[in-house]
Order: C-alpha cells, then sequence, then structure tokens
C-alpha cells in the first residue's frame, strides 16, 4: 500500500527514510506440468518461465529453475523421485536444478529472495499444500510471486485473488478426480481390467471395445479383458489354492506346502509365497466379475496402499470373463481368512493328515470333492474321506501311515 501523506520538508536524505533488504535479489523459477502424456513438458514449462520471468525486475534472469512433471495432486515429498536422466530424456529446452521438494530444501542455503511461477497450481491443486509450501518459503524469508496476480493496490486485494486462486485450483482437482473415478467405474462395469491380471488369467485387447474419440490427446491405452492363461494348470491350481482355504481351512504356508510339492500340477513363476496365495485367495476376480477400487493408493505414503471396504468396490454387474469360482465359494473362502485370522481354526484332522504324510515325503493331493465326501490322493494311495474328517478317522489314516514305513 502507498501512502499519501508524507512529512511536511523533505527527509528523503535520512539514512533510515527507506527500509532495505540488505540481501540481493535472487529469484527462481518454479513450474509444473501434470504428466508427459498429458501436457507436453517441452512447450509448457518454457512458456510458464516467460510468464513468470515477466515479474522479474529490469535486468534480473532467474538464478535456479525448478519443475516438476507429476501429478499436482501430489505432495513436494512424492515428486521428482525419478533419476536425473529421466528429465533429460524428456528433452525440455530448460536447466532443471529440482523438483519442488528440492527447492523447499536448499532455498535458504541457495539465498533464494523470490520464487516465482505462472499460477498458484503450477505449486500444487491442493490449496493445503500450496498454502504449506508458500510457509515453509516465507519462514526463511522467501516471497513467492504469481505471475497471474495483480500488481498495485491493497494487500487484502491480492490475497483475495491468490485464495480464489487455490480455491479453484482445488475445486478443479476435486472435480478431476470425480471424473476420473467415474470413468475408472464405468471401465469396470464394462468389464475391462485394470492393473495386472490375476495368476490364472492373461490381459487381452477388447476388440469391440469402442473406439477412442477422435482427437483426444495423449496416449491412447487400449481397453484388455481377461482370459483364460494358455496354460490351463494354471486355473486348476487356482481352483485348488482356494478348496484347500475354503474347505479345509489351511494357512498360507500350508497350501504353499501343498502347491509347491508338485510344481508340474501347479505350476508357477519363481516360486508360491505366502503373498502370492493370500492375494490370489482373496482376488475377487476369479468369479468371473470385474472388480475396481478394492485399493486406495493415494495415501500419503509413497509406496503404500491401502485396502478399501468391500462395500466400496465396484463390482461388474454380468459375468464378464471365465470364472475360476463362483462368488458364494469366493464368499466362503473370506469367512475362512477372517476366521483364521482370529485365532478359530476348522479341519484340524486333515490338517494332521497332512503333516504326517509330509514328514514321510507324501503329498495329499485332492481327486474330487463332493458334499459330504472327498477323495485325496496320500502318496500313490487313494483314500475317501468325510467331509469333515472326524477325528477317529483321521487317526486311523495316521496310523495306516506308520504302519506302512
Amino acid at each position: 500500500m502507498t501512502f499519501q501523506f508524507g512529512p511536511p520538508i523533505d527527509l528523503t536524505d535520512l539514512p533510515n527514510f527507506t527500509q532495505t533488504d540488505l540481501r540481493p535479489r535472487r529469484p527462481v523459477f518454479v513450474g509444473r506440468v501434470s504428466t508427459k502424456d498429458n501436457q507436453n513438458p517441452c512447450s509448457s514449462l518454457p512458456r510458464q518461465a516467460v510468464l513468470a520471468s515477466e515479474r522479474l525486475e529490469p535486468g534480473e534472469e532467474f538464478i535456479a529453475h525448478f519443475w516438476d512433471v507429476e501429478s499436482g495432486m501430489l505432495p513436494p515429498e512424492l515428486r521428482g523421485l525419478g533419476p536425473q536422466e529421466v528429465y533429460e530424456a524428456i528433452g525440455v529446452p530448460l536447466p532443471r536444478d529440482g523438483g519442488l521438494q528440492d527447492l523447499l530444501d536448499r532455498a535458504e542455503q541457495m539465498g533464494v529472495t523470490h520464487v516465482l511461477a505462472e499460477r498458484s497450481d503450477r505449486v500444487a491443486r491442493a490449496m493445503l499444500t500450496s498454502l504449506t509450501v508458500e510457509h515453509e518459503l516465507g519462514m526463511v524469508g522467501v516471497e513467492v510471486v504469481y505471475a497471474n496476480e495483480p500488481t498495485g493496490g491493497t494487500e487484502s486485494g491480492r490475497l483475495r485473488t491468490r485464495r480464489y486462486s487455490q480455491v479453484d485450483a482445488e475445486v478443479f482437482r476435486t472435480t478431476l478426480m470425480e471424473m476420473s473415478m467415474g470413468g475408472q467405474i464405468q471401465h469396470a462395469i464394462g468389464g475391462w481390467n485394470h492393473g495386472y491380471a490375476p495368476y490364472p488369467y492373461i490381459a487381452v485387447i477388447d476388440e469391440t471395445a469402442p473406439a477412442p474419440a477422435r482427437g483426444r490427446f495423449g496416449v491412447v491405452r487400449p481397453k484388455r479383458k481377461l482370459a483364460p492363461h494358455p496354460d490351463s494348470r494354471r486355473f486348476e491350481a487356482a481352483r485348488e489354492l482356494c478348496r484347500l482355504r475354503r474347505e479345509e481351512h489351511l494357512r498360507s504356508g500350508e497350501i504353499l506346502a501343498v502347491l509347491a510339492a508338485d510344481p508340474d500340477r501347479y505350476p508357477i513363476e519363481g516360486r508360491w509365497t505366502h503373498t502370492r496365495i493370500e492375494g490370489l485367495a482373496a482376488n475377487p476376480k476369479l468369479t468371473g466379475h470385474q472388480v475396481y477400487n478394492r485399493r486406495a493408493t493415494r495415501t500419503g505414503r509413497p509406496g503404500v496402499s491401502r485396502q478399501n471396504p468391500v462395500s466400496k468396490w465396484v463390482w461388474s454387474p454380468e459375468i464378464v470373463h471365465e470364472p475360476v469360482i463362483s462368488v458364494r465359494e469366493w464368499k466362503q473362502a473370506q469367512e475362512v481368512t477372517a476366521a483364521l485370522r482370529a485365532g478359530r481354526r476348522e479341519g484340524d484332522a486333515l490338517v494332521r493328515i497332512r503333516v504326517a504324510a509330509g514328514q514321510r515325503g507324501l503329498a495329499v493331493t485332492a481327486v474330487s470333492t463332493g458334499e459330504t465326501h472327498a477323495t485325496y490322493l496320500i502318496g500313490g494311495r487313494k483314500v475317501v474321506l468325510p467331509s469333515p474328517v472326524p477325528d477317529a478317522v483321521a487317526q486311523q489314516v495316521i496310523a495306516d501311515l506308520e504302519d506302512a514305513q
């Protein structure tokens, strides 16, 4: 604000007439584009730098350039984690001294006095993030300047313009998230797959999918549906894994032992692990339905996702690929898993048979199952057992194994 009421005589020759910053001005540029696909960094970032440079004083230049090719929804600490070679490969005709987090870490050390950006959403689309950045820089005496803000006038007017701009950025961010979620839901309802194909499937391009809109900007990713893996043994392995959990109430280590004992029947790249077994037993895509939103990946912690409650999952109304198990069988497996984690366990008699057979180097393999009985192959011997297995029957089978030694 400019004061119009000065002293009655000329006092400009007094040493303290004006307050001066003893530090020389050292401005830096801050920029951001969402991704290399949705915006062209080679044109957007130089354009941002030109607009921001209009707030430089005559003869000034930026002492450094900090920019990211990241989503504005990410906090500073999750940006710019790739090596410098990645940014050099993009070919942006603008030097890069780091990203936004690098600026926050080095601003005081570099003696930065001003941070210039095209507008506030180039710092972040979330208002809290941009306010936090401004606060952290302000604590070390750095002023943040946005080129789209008016000059002159009152401080309250400038602040109102800035906050309105930050609110607009956050509303736009929320709108984008809503539209994106809506699109992903329709993607799942249509039967198209998200992420990696589960163990018994492969993802194949759906040639019948609607063609993308003409003139759509960015990389067009073909829609894919799940199809059975060329190795049909994988379907049987996944079905047996789920049965072992659902009917025999086996823990992952016990299922692992069963599958690993017969690699020809239950093939796997590398080896079976506890994580693979638990993940496959819990995967609802084995029911033939496409399911989306099982995990929340934006948790604020790098590399950490969170399991969403089942009530938030999105299921395709119809079966869209060949099922391994029914929805009812999948539900039963989840109930058994919950019971095992709570410390409850059924089917211990069959577990004792498996342990006794394993001690003698024999695998217990289910040949067929019914409502009241199941047929198992123990070593080279076929045994029919009731479901569930009574303790007396289990003890007799174990005794027979001992006698056979």
